[in-house]
């Protein structure tokens, strides 16, 4: 399943996203979700703690300033990227 994080990590229920991540799943961090990216944050070691893999989209991440300060542990990916996921897994959930 292909999990997106559209809301900033203060104001997200991340305790029950992270319960429903498994191995299988891709999260994406979007909109002000990137923020969750930010090196040395608390949300950013609680998802990379998950089995899923984790990717930010790049084109939010310029727009709010931030593409020098997210962690070299999670894959930017463009807007192909973004439809190559969403092929990927026909279900999605958006947090």
């Amino acid at each position: 399943m292909l999990h997106t994080l559209m809301h900033s990590p203060a104001y997200s229920d991340l305790d029950t996203l992270l319960q429903l991540l498994n191995a299988e799943d891709d999260l994406l961090l979007m909109q002000d979700g990137v923020f969750a990216a930010l090196r040395s944050s608390a949300a950013l070691a609680r998802l990379l703690s998950s089995a899923a893999t984790v990717w930010v989209l790049e084109e939010d991440l310029k727009a709010r300033g931030l593409a020098g300060q997210i962690s070299t542990e999670i894959q930017p990916v463009n807007y192909t990227g973004f439809v190559a996921l969403t092929v990927k897994h026909p279900q999605q959930m958006a947090w």
